[in-house]
């Protein structure tokens, strides 16, 4: 969260200071410096974390429309974070329980978690790089996670004003080398003695016998083998040390083009069909070298095209299906819209919100992602036909559809320990560059391509949806969204499980990470336009592509016909698809905008007051029980879960606390129906650990 809930008044106080954490105005930090008796807050750092600069007499903004509050503190940057610490902030975590994260507070931004850094200069906003000539009075932070951070430095030291902001551009801007990276640090410094129930944990996918446990899980071991060929990555350093072929491919075809245009098995189907992918040839001009090619993926479709395989389709989704660049651009647009500095800029672009929503095509993307996974599926549910993935590495766009395809067809991965190894084997061992694509080096020649993002609010869209058939709530994949910029998991910090294993000799407390070699040489984004692959197979691959007419009516039909039957949670998944139907995922992208949200409103209020009447009910059913057998026995109180809805919002369980604003809030007639917000706000308030979210 932004801040800490608003406890004093709106300005500074006089006398001695109270044990809460009360707001000051900028102007009244001059005067009240030497009043306050600073106690100087604890800075907690993690195994191997070191300071580097720090600047005290720092206000953390909180906005207003006609005024600046803020809390007054220290701002320190260390090779792991960007954390500030405000006086008493202990007083006010004693009094009220919250629900944070066990890693970062809530005032800390991990550095690879800043996305743009920008200055106030005589009341004007640049960008800051570089070296600066120059300091701003004002520092604004932007964030991945989309929180935005404003410090006032007008009353800071010269000297610590250089020293912080040349500190975090520096260690947040400049490219840096691998090595250098907060989580080797880490994981030399600390200790992982945690022991893992074999029964109950994720599956890693860096062994022969897990791929054989997925083989005999899916019923796919009697027409596909795991092999070891890649053992020690001497054949390819972009492939897993282990995967799935078709069992009569041998295994010296492997070897022959490092792994390209090897059909690589990502999961079967109850009735035998099954996903397979393959990365795309090197391009080559010699006419000889084209020939044997053609020859070698002539063998290879022979191989996967006989009994007992079933028919094959071959979906190109280099070529026909999304870019990088699409979805770049697309969520490059779409991030603008929630990276709200105050509240006058969010009612000034409230009112054209949805147009710029409809322009940045976010939505669209996801619809397209959705729809192209259902496609597949009905070719392999109803037609019984496997399904070949074709891209350049098969790292991007064939994780995302292959994840989804398995979500909405196996059970099991809808499970937390399911969804946790999908994303082992697709993701990780499937060699996506999180590295690349998160841009954790902060390279100037490559943007941020958030596509492991964009899967998981393709997730989302099903879980709102269908929130019985999963194990795991939205608010986990909100907190594992913000975990691909906490770098002590080497899960989302590497290319490939080569490169991992290169440079990391121990396990991490989480899922090992992945990615392929290198970025194509031609630049980060690929060009739609090649078709190699179908000019290599020629018209033989055109033979297995449905006709678009075709294909449409196929999926209308299969489309329509399941939702059309009541919803079996343990079997086939399909989400609605039409217009309304895909939504933005409030509780990611609106949870730090205090405006967008419903106070004593959401589904976790409408909860807490259920669980309140169910409370009354057994009260009342106890004591005529009571009077029924003429016994006075005390009855325990039954505890209250979620009490207090006024003090809950719509987006918990983050943001608990509301900017003022002398403009209303969203509608809060879905509370108000439960009970009056003065009552409601009067009462203690009481949180369940939920725990595991």
């Amino acid at each position: 969260m932004l801040g800490k809930g608003v406890v004093g008044g709106g300005g500074g106080t006089k006398g001695p200071k109270p044990s809460f954490v009360s707001y000051v105005r900028p102007e009244e930090i001059h005067t009240n410096e030497k009043e306050v008796t600073e106690k100087e807050v604890t800075l907690h750092l993690l195994p191997g974390e070191q300071l580097l600069c720090e600047a005290s007499t720092v206000l953390k903004y909180v906005q207003e429309d006609s005024c600046q509050h803020g809390v007054y503190g220290r701002l320190v940057c260390t090779d792991f974070k960007i954390a500030f610490l405000g006086d008493d902030e202990s007083a006010l975590d004693n009094d009220e329980t919250q629900f944070k994260n066990k890693v970062i507070g809530e005032n800390d931004i991990t550095l690879h978690c800043v996305d743009q850094i920008y200055g106030v200069f005589d009341e004007k906003k640049k960008t800051l790089f570089g070296q600066l000539k120059k300091y701003p009075e004002k520092l604004i932070i932007h964030c991945k996670d989309l929180r935005v951070f404003q410090f006032c430095l007008r009353y800071t030291k010269e000297e610590e004003v250089k020293r912080i902001v040349s500190g975090i551009i520096h260690h947040t801007q400049a490219p840096k080398l691998l090595k250098r990276l907060f989580l080797f640090s880490y994981a030399t410094a600390a200790q992982n003695n945690t022991v893992t129930d074999p029964k109950n944990h994720t599956v890693m996918f860096d062994t022969l016998k897990d791929w054989c446990w997925e083989l005999e899980r899916t019923k796919g071991n009697m027409k596909y083998k795991a092999v070891s060929v890649n053992e020690g990555y001497k054949v390819c350093e972009r492939l897993p040390a282990y995967f799935v072929v078709p069992t009569p491919l041998p295994e010296e075809n492997v070897q022959r083009f490092q792994g390209h245009g090897i059909p690589i098995w990502c999961w079967s189907c109850h009735n035998g069909s099954a996903l397979l992918k393959m990365s795309a040839l090197p391009k080559e001009q010699d006419d000889g070298i084209l020939q044997i090619q053609k020859s070698f993926l002539d063998g290879i479709y022979k191989t996967i095209h006989r009994p007992p395989y079933e028919i094959v389709k071959t979906e190109d989704v280099s070529s026909n299906f999304l870019s990088l660049q699409e979805i770049q651009t697309a969520y490059s647009k779409f991030k603008q819209l929630f990276l709200i500095d105050n509240s006058t800029e969010f009612w000034d672009t409230d009112i054209k919100w949805f147009s710029l929503l409809e322009s940045s095509s976010w939505l669209d993307i996801i619809r397209r992602c959705l729809k192209k996974a259902i496609e597949i599926t009905e070719c392999m549910e109803a037609q019984n036909m496997n399904v070949l993935l074709l891209e350049e590495n098969a790292s991007d766009l064939c994780c995302l559809i292959s994840s989804l395809v398995q979500l909405m067809m196996d059970p099991h991965c809808r499970t937390r320990i399911g969804f946790q190894s999908l994303i082992q084997k697709e993701w990780v061992m499937g060699g996506h560059c999180f590295l690349d694509r998160c841009n954790h080096l902060r390279q100037n020649d490559k943007e941020e391509v958030p596509v492991f993002l964009l899967f998981l609010d393709c997730v989302w869209q099903l879980v709102h949806q269908h929130p019985p058939a999963f194990e795991f709530t939205e608010t986990y994949l909100t907190v594992l969204s913000d975990s691909l910029y906490i770098p002590i998991f080497s899960t989302f910090f590497f290319n490939s499980p080569h490169q991992k294993d290169a440079n990391m000799h121990q396990r991490q407390l989480s899922l090992p990470l992945t990615q392929s070699k290198s970025s194509p040489k031609r630049g980060f984004f690929r060009e739609e336009t090649d078709h190699l692959i179908k000019n290599l197979l020629g018209k033989r691959i055109s033979k297995l592509i449905n006709s678009s007419d075709e294909l449409q009516d196929n999926f209308r039909e299969f489309y329509d016909s399941w939702h059309s039957k009541s919803t079996d949670y343990h079997g086939l998944l399909l989400p609605h698809i039409e217009g309304p139907e895909i939504k933005v995922w409030a509780q990611r992208y609106l949870r730090w905008i205090p405006e967008a949200q419903i106070l004593g409103g959401g589904q976790v209020a409408t909860m807490s007051k259920l669980l309140e009447m169910m409370e009354e009910v057994q009260s009342l059913q106890e004591k005529i029980d009571e009077r029924h057998h003429s016994q006075q026995v005390p009855q325990a109180e039954a505890p209250c879960l979620l009490r207090n809805s006024a003090r809950l919002s719509s987006l918990f369980p983050f943001a608990l606390l509301q900017r003022h604003s002398s403009k209303p809030v969203l509608p809060t007639s879905g509370w108000k129906a439960l009970g009056d917000e003065d009552d409601l706000a009067k009462r203690e308030d009481e949180f369940v650990d939920l725990g595991d979210v």
